[in-house]
């Protein structure tokens, strides 16, 4: 299988992982997944994950986070894709459910959430929405 997009296929493994109702899945390391993760984690859409080295890219073994047998991420959506960039001013951010998600942004300054973006003042490319 070929990997043209890595966040794109990170975002997919972790919406199937959910939907199988498993409790861990691997998905291969990068940068920029490991700051999308830890987004993730910091704002309560995963239990935890870890570095796992195993080669010379390693992977990610990403534990899942359920509420009563439900999955607590409802929603995962790959906004800005390798056809189709999606860039935003810092003014024009989006909001996902009225603040209830989190889009994830890549500036400048590094990848981070919307919130931290509008608080900057400044844009950049819209990653991903999730609820």
């Amino acid at each position: 299988m070929s990997l043209n997009d890595p966040i794109s296929n990170l975002l997919t493994n972790i919406r199937n992982a959910y939907q199988a109702r498993k409790e861990t899945v691997d998905v291969p390391a990068s940068k920029t997944a490991g700051k999308i993760l830890e987004i993730f984690k910091e704002d309560g859409y995963l239990e935890d994950f870890k570095l796992m080295k195993d080669s010379v890219q390693g992977s990610y073994k990403i534990y899942l986070k359920y509420d009563n047998n439900k999955p607590v991420v409802v929603g995962i959506k790959r906004i800005s894709k390798p056809g189709l960039r999606v860039y935003v001013q810092h003014d024009k951010l989006p909001r996902v459910i009225n603040g209830l998600g989190t889009a994830v942004v890549s500036t400048s300054k590094g990848v981070m959430t919307c919130r931290a973006a509008r608080k900057e003042k400044i844009g950049g490319e819209v990653l991903c929405y999730i609820w």
